[in-house]
């Protein structure tokens, strides 16, 4: 494996282990499967070497996925159990190929290079994530947002989803009250908020009082999340971001309702 070819690999783990998460319901699930990607790299190099190290790195990801038996994480509680029922229920490989395209960033014949599939029927896997994920699943739903014009966005498709938005949210304070009298099943939040309180300890505190409680995160600073050093959110987008990214990531927190805090 050449220096070039393995920094771009390291340059793509942070997707991985963000895709991981997002797979399994739980960092650590997800991590010690990247963590069984390096080491079948490590012992097999020659995988890396036939395509953009990107697509090769999620493609060995997949290989140890399916291998493995496709595992979710042990549910931990009532709402994770029913979540993981709903995901049994799911046509096979369908929320593979959604996350990989709505979350990740990859093209249809570019997932079907990952999954090993025509690209066609990569494209009918994602239809079918879409529908069936949206129709299994409605609640309650929490913005916190500082920016008028992108919560009123965000809360037009979350309503357009079928769910229903609780309120908006813009600092710190009055998202604790919001949650507290409102009591939402998903909190969509933003880490920079109006008065410089920070969107991060705003989940901390509604998390340590409502602990089944998914978020996801939509920032323009996804690095202060990403670190490997501490617990990292399951659900994280980056701004700008697509009406296509907003729908999937809402439609898995639904499913998987990650509770991990970013506390240190």
């Amino acid at each position: 494996m050449s220096v070039d070819f393995a920094s771009a690999v390291g340059a793509s783990l942070p997707h991985l282990r963000r895709y991981a998460r997002a797979l399994t319901g739980s960092q650590a699930a997800g991590d010690a499967l990247a963590a069984r990607t390096l080491e079948a790299l490590i012992a097999d190099p020659a995988a890396l070497e036939w395509a953009e190290p990107r697509i090769a790195l999620f493609r060995a990801f997949h290989r140890v996925w399916t291998q493995a038996g496709t595992p979710l994480d042990e549910a931990q509680s009532r709402i994770e159990q029913r979540a993981q029922g709903h995901m049994a229920r799911l046509t096979p490989l369908t929320r593979e190929a959604l996350l990989l395209h709505a979350i990740e960033g990859f093209l249809p014949q570019e997932i079907g290079a990952v999954m090993e599939i025509p690209t066609e029927t990569a494209s009918d896997l994602i239809d079918t994530a879409i529908r069936e994920m949206e129709e299994s699943v409605a609640g309650r739903v929490m913005v916190i947002e500082d920016e008028a014009i992108i919560a009123m966005d965000i809360s037009a498709i979350v309503r357009e989803m079928g769910h229903r938005v609780t309120g908006v949210a813009r600092t710190r304070a009055e998202a604790v009250r919001l949650a507290r009298d409102t009591t939402p099943d998903l909190v969509l939040a933003d880490i920079q908020l109006a008065d410089n309180s920070s969107g991060i300890d705003a989940v901390n505190d509604i998390l340590g009082e409502f602990q089944d409680l998914p978020v996801i995160f939509i920032t323009a600073f996804p690095e202060r999340l990403l670190t490997g050093t501490r617990p990292e959110p399951a659900f994280l987008i980056t701004k700008p971001y697509s009406e296509e990214q907003v729908r999937s990531a809402v439609s898995q927190a639904m499913f998987f309702a990650s509770t991990e805090t970013l506390a240190a």
